[in-house]
């Protein structure tokens, strides 16, 4: 039986463009909520402060968002402050 993919990794899969522009529309929240994801099958507790500090903050919030679209356009994925 094959391994299931885990939700963040399914994220990680789709085309960059897709989550290039699901981070530009809605990376707000989206940055957030993919930490607190990552938290749940990594049980990192700084990717679990930052992701509960992305969501639920204004300034932090906006923070984040510049961060993780610059680490899209660069990395091609999320790499500040998740594992």
């Amino acid at each position: 039986m094959a391994k299931k993919k885990t939700l963040t990794r399914q994220y990680d899969e789709l085309p960059f463009i897709l989550r290039l522009l699901i981070q530009i529309i809605g990376g707000i929240v989206v940055g957030g909520i993919y930490r607190l994801v990552r938290y749940t099958e990594s049980k990192n507790t700084v990717t679990l402060v930052f992701g509960i500090l992305f969501t639920f903050t204004g300034v932090l919030n906006i923070f984040a968002w510049v961060i993780d679209v610059v680490s899209l356009i660069l990395y091609k994925k999320y790499t500040i402050l998740v594992d």
